[in-house]
């Protein structure tokens, strides 16, 4: 099976929203993380310009990709600076811990 990794760095208003959606989509597992950092929005009256933002990271399988990232911007947009972004990156391998076993089933 091939799989895909989405991330996606959105604002953290935004995060509840798109944590919902993909509750929703029944995704079998979100990993969000805080971050900083800077892009198209910037914020230059702080010393470093760094912006906190929310990191969201999925595994999923190919087929599902595009959907998924298409949700997550529907439930992140709102049109200004700063809304974040969206990658779809492929993953070579993805193992479990517990059972040290590649993962080849839905879900993983």
């Amino acid at each position: 099976m091939s799989f895909r990794k989405i991330t996606a760095i959105v604002r953290p208003d935004s995060l509840e929203k798109v944590v919902k959606t993909l509750k929703e989509l029944g995704l079998p597992g979100v990993s969000v993380s805080q971050v900083k950092g800077y892009g198209e929005y910037a914020d230059f009256y702080a010393k470093d310009w760094m912006v906190t933002h929310a990191r969201i990271e999925i595994f999923i399988d190919l087929e599902r990709a595009e959907s998924v990232a298409q949700a997550i911007m529907q439930a992140a947009h709102t049109g200004i600076e700063g809304d974040g972004i969206v990658a779809i990156s492929p993953v070579e391998e993805i193992f479990h811990i517990r059972t040290m076993q590649r993962c080849d089933e839905k879900p993983c």
